[in-house]
């Protein structure tokens, strides 16, 4: 009599049937000084992102085996942090790359949906307070709650060939407006608008212009460059200084919105797969938008880590702006009367 011939399951005979972990790669098998070569950050960090999103990434799966949380984050923090193909990455850590793509997945939809946590303006007045004082430290600018401004990050053309991702020089991105402190921490972050729109029609459209129109705090601003339009709460440079109370006052304009120029290229230096010197990215623009924020998440996480020092300028294809700055003098008097109160009161 015939004996059938079972094909066994390797993976069942070691692992059995369930819900078990495979761990492909363990922190303490590994250096310091590898795990911030390889995946940017030090291993204090990166066990308390496994604090933060293991319950997340730890979800059922109809999978046999699935790949533990902190061999995900790795898997993320290696494709954020050197913009390396997935290919690559993943046999760094010995997992494929269909797996690889599920990983850098799943742990940026964990940090988006933790984005509020990390990124949000102060509510208490002695922190709002603070953040004031500590703007005015840098220029003597009064007042300051934020700074913003637009950068682009590549992205490629979505399959529909939507034009609306084509920038002012020919390649598709995503115009993402930001809001930061006077030490880059992110206070607000939209990534999703597409590449054609300019600055100003960003920011007309933004939930950041919704909530301080709906929650105007008459005490302080955000600074932004020429490229949007002067209102009661964001001070704009004059765009043709003709006194010296003027000439001081655009001087501490500049100094102090120098602040998110930085911040965007610590974010492109610590996160390279923003920076387009390894091509754009390849997800669509809905996927890029998420990815976007979710760096947004780390660098926030980052700096309250201590990992504070800003970094040398990116070397990538993409610059901070598109604008020419051709924008005219806001006709809104009353926001023109706040900035010459503004001027007369500390620059004359």
């Amino acid at each position: 009599m015939a004996v059938p011939i079972a094909v066994l399951d390797c993976d069942l005979l070691l692992y059995g049937r369930g819900h078990r972990t495979l761990d492909r790669f363990k922190l303490e098998d590994v250096t310091d000084e590898y795990l911030v070569s390889t995946y940017g950050f030090p291993r204090q960090f990166i066990c308390y992102l496994v604090d933060l999103l293991g319950a997340t990434l730890s979800r059922p799966t109809q999978r046999s085996r699935a790949i533990s949380p902190e061999t995900q984050i790795l898997a993320a923090l290696g494709f954020y942090t050197s913009g390396s193909f997935q290919t690559r990455m993943g046999d760094a850590i010995g997992i494929s790359q269909a797996s690889m793509s599920r990983c850098v997945a799943n742990v940026t939809e964990a940090l988006v949906e933790r984005a509020s946590q990390f990124i949000h303006f102060p509510k208490d007045e002695a922190t709002v307070q603070t953040l004031k004082d500590d703007f005015y430290g840098l220029a003597g600018m009064p007042g300051v709650l934020g700074v913003v401004d637009c950068t682009h990050v590549a992205i490629k053309a979505p399959n529909a060939e939507d034009l609306s991702y084509v920038n002012r020089k020919g390649l598709h991105s995503l115009n993402c407006l930001m809001v930061c402190d006077s030490r880059g921490v992110l206070l607000s972050a939209e990534t999703h608008w597409p590449g054609s729109l300019p600055d100003c029609t960003v920011l007309e459209q933004a939930a950041l212009t919704s909530q301080f129109e709906t929650e105007l705090r008459k005490d302080g601003w955000l600074l932004g460059d020429s490229s949007f339009v002067l209102r009661t709460w964001l001070m704009t440079p004059l765009h043709i200084p003709e006194t010296p109370a003027e000439y001081r006052y655009n001087m501490a304009h500049s100094a102090t919105h120098n602040v998110i120029e930085r911040t965007f290229r610590t974010l492109r230096s610590r996160f390279r797969c923003l920076d387009g010197s390894k091509g754009t990215l390849q997800y669509s623009p809905e996927k890029s938008s998420h990815i976007i924020l979710a760096c947004c998440v780390l660098h926030n996480i980052s700096l309250q880590h201590g990992l504070d020092v800003w970094s040398a300028p990116a070397t990538g294809h993409m610059e901070q702006s598109e604008e020419e700055y051709e924008q005219t003098e806001s006709v809104d008097s009353e926001a023109c009367r706040v900035r010459q109160e503004l001027l007369l009161t500390h620059f004359s």
